[in-house]
C-alpha cells in the first residue's frame, strides 16, 4: 500500500525533475506529496535552493516528505547543532540504516560504516597515514605526476592557444595520484590520449546517484534498481566496473608481496598489517576480502575527489580574483627565488605559503567538497537550536550552506578573502571544526586532513607559478547534482604561460 501511494505521488514527478525547472525558493507544503515538489522543481540548483530554505528558517528547517514516502528531514547549518550531532553527542547520532541503503555503493568502507567496523577500519588509517614515510610517499606522488601529466599538458594547451576543461585534468590527475598511493597501481588516464576508462568515470556515476536517492523516496528508486532502468541502471554498471578494477589490483598486490616487493602505498601495508598483526587491530576477524575492498574504494573515492572539488574551484576562484592570484604568485616566487620555475623542496617549504593556504581555505569554506553530511538519530533528542528530533530522523546537515551564512562568517561571507585565514601577526587562524566543516569534526574528522593540504597546495603552486587561467567566455558555473560538489559543466579555460 504505501509503495503503490508512492509511486502514484511520484512518478508524474519524475518528469518535473528532469526538467530541470526552478521555481524559486518555495516549499509549499502540498496534500500527499507535501514538500517534495518544490524540491524536485529546484533539483538541478538544490545546494544553493536549500541554502536560501534554511536561511529563511534562521538556520534549521524541518522537511515534510510524502505521505507514506519516509522522507521527513530536519535540515540545519547551525553551528551549535553541528557541534551537538558530530561531538557533544556523538554516540546518539549514527549513520543508520537508511543510510546504508543510500550509500550502499560505498558498502562497508570507511566512510559508511558505523560501530566495530568503523573503528577498526579507523584505528588501520590511521595507523598507515601516521607512518613517518607516508606524507613523503604522497608528496613525491603528487610531484612525478605534475612533472610527467599534468604540467606538460597544460604547457602543450598554451603553446596551442587552445581551451581545455581544467575539471576533467585535475579529476584525472588525482584519480592517478589517489590509485597509486592507495592501491600502488597508476592507471596513466591523464595523458595527451586522454582516454575513456570506464572505472575512472564511474565515480561520478556513483556520486550523482546517491544525491538523487536522497531527493525520491525509497521505493521508486529501489524499483528503478530491481528493473534496472534510468540512473539504476548506470549506477550498477559503473559498479561493475570498479569492483573489476579493484578485485584484479588487489590480488595483483598480493603476488607483489609474495614476490617481497615493497611499496609504501595504503593497499600493502594494510595488507601486511592485516596478515601480522591481525589481532591486534582486528580481533573480531571482521576485516573481510570485501571490507578490504571497500575500504580501498572509500580511500580512493576521498583522495580523488575532495582534491580534485578544491583545485577546480580554487582556479576558479583565483581566475574571477585576479588580484588574490597575484599576491599568491608573488608568495611562492618570495619563497621560491625562480618566478615560473617553483619546484617542492618538503613540506616544510609548503608551510611558508602562508596566503596560499588562507585561499584554499576560503574555498573548502565556500564550496567543501561534501556539502551534505548524513546523521540518524538513535533516540529521540532537542537539538540546542531547541527543535525536538525523534529517533531515526534522517538529519543531513548542510556544510555547503554554513559558508555562506552571515551569523557564521559575518556580512562578506560570501566575498573570497584568503585574508581571513591571516592573523594580524601572519599565521594561520584555526576555526573550530564545527564552524570550518571541510574536514568534518568530532571523532568523525578527517583523518587526512593535513596531507590533503600538502596535495592541493603543491598542485597550486607548481600551476600558478607557471601558468594563467582565464575562464571561457559564456562559460556557465553551476554546481552539480551531487553529493561531491563537481562543477555540472566543468571549468573551461584557456592556459596562458606565465614566464
Amino acid at each position: 500500500m504505501a509503495m503503490a501511494v508512492a509511486l502514484l505521488v511520484i512518478l508524474p514527478l519524475l518528469f518535473l525533475y528532469n526538467t530541470r525547472k526552478r521555481l524559486g525558493c518555495i516549499l509549499s507544503d502540498f496534500p500527499v506529496a507535501r514538500m517534495l515538489p518544490g524540491l524536485l522543481w529546484n533539483g538541478a540548483v538544490i545546494h544553493d535552493f536549500l541554502t536560501e530554505i534554511i536561511k529563511k528558517h534562521g538556520g534549521t528547517f524541518y522537511f515534510k516528505g510524502p505521505v507514506y514516502g519516509n522522507m521527513d528531514m530536519m535540515l540545519t547549518s547551525d553551528p551549535a547543532n553541528v557541534n551537538y550531532i558530530l561531538c557533544k553527542n556523538f554516540p546518539n547520532f549514527g549513520k543508520g540504516s537508511e543510510f546504508n541503503q543510500i550509500f550502499e555503493p560505498l558498502g562497508d568502507g570507511i566512510f559508511a560504516a558505523d560501530s566495530e567496523l568503523w573503528e577498526v577500519q579507523k584505528k588501520i588509517a590511521k595507523a598507515l597515514m601516521n607512518h613517518a614515510g607516508y606524507q613523503p610517499f604522497v608528496a613525491a606522488t603528487i610531484w612525478r605526476k605534475l612533472e610527467t601529466g599534468l604540467m606538460p599538458i597544460l604547457e602543450k594547451v598554451s603553446e596551442n592557444g587552445i581551451e581545455v576543461d581544467l575539471q576533467e585534468l585535475f579529476q584525472r590527475f588525482t584519480f592517478d595520484c589517489s590509485c597509486t598511493t592507495v592501491i600502488g597501481h597508476d592507471p596513466v588516464s591523464l595523458c595527451d590520449e586522454m582516454p575513456h576508462l570506464p572505472y575512472e568515470k564511474a565515480f561520478e556515476i556513483v556520486e550523482e546517484t546517491v544525491l538523487y536517492r536522497h531527493l525520491l523516496p525509497a521505493a521508486v528508486w529501489k524499483m528503478q534498481k530491481w528493473l534496472q532502468f534510468g540512473r539504476e541502471k548506470k549506477l550498477t554498471q559503473a559498479m561493475d566496473a570498479l569492483h573489476q578494477f579493484l578485485s584484479y589490483w588487489i590480488s595483483d598486490r598480493r603476488r607483489q608481496i609474495k614476490a617481497h616487493n615493497t611499496s609504501m602505498d595504503v593497499l600493502t601495508r594494510c595488507i601486511k598489517v592485516l596478515e601480522n598483526d591481525k589481532a591486534v587491530v582486528d580481533p573480531e576477524n571482521i576485516i573481510s576480502e570485501k571490507v578490504l575492498k571497500d575500504l580501498m574504494l572509500n580511500l580512493i573515492f576521498a583522495g580523488k575527489d575532495t582534491i580534485s572539488v578544491t583545485l577546480t574551484w580554487l582556479f576558479w576562484l583565483l581566475a574571477t580574483n585576479p588580484a588574490v592570484e597575484d599576491k599568491i604568485r608573488n608568495e611562492i616566487a618570495a619563497n621560491s627565488g625562480e618566478p615560473g620555475n617553483w619546484t617542492f623542496a618538503g613540506a616544510d617549504a609548503m608551510n611558508k605559503l602562508i596566503y596560499l593556504h588562507g585561499a584554499v581555505c576560503e574555498t573548502l569554506r565556500l564550496f567543501p567538497p561534501v556539502p551534505i553530511q548524513h546523521k540518524v538519530p538513535l533516540k529521540d533528542d532537542v537539538l540546542p537550536s531547541g527543535h525536538p528530533i525523534k529517533a531515526s530522523t534522517r538529519t543531513l546537515m548542510f556544510f555547503y550552506s554554513m559558508g555562506r551564512m552571515e551569523s557564521i562568517w559575518g556580512e562578506d561571507c560570501l566575498e573570497f578573502k584568503p585574508e581571513r585565514w591571516i592573523s594580524e601577526d601572519g599565521r594561520i587562524k584555526i576555526e573550530p571544526s564545527y564552524k570550518f566543516t571541510a574536514f568534518n569534526a568530532g571523532p568523525r574528522t578527517c583523518l587526512g586532513k593535513d596531507v590533503s593540504f600538502l596535495q592541493v597546495k603543491i598542485a597550486a603552486a607548481a600551476a600558478i607559478s607557471r601558468f594563467k587561467f582565464e575562464v571561457a567566455e559564456g562559460h556557465p558555473i553551476q554546481a552539480s547534482e551531487s553529493v561531491i560538489l563537481h562543477m555540472k559543466h566543468g571549468l573551461k579555460v584557456k592556459v596562458l604561460k606565465y614566464v
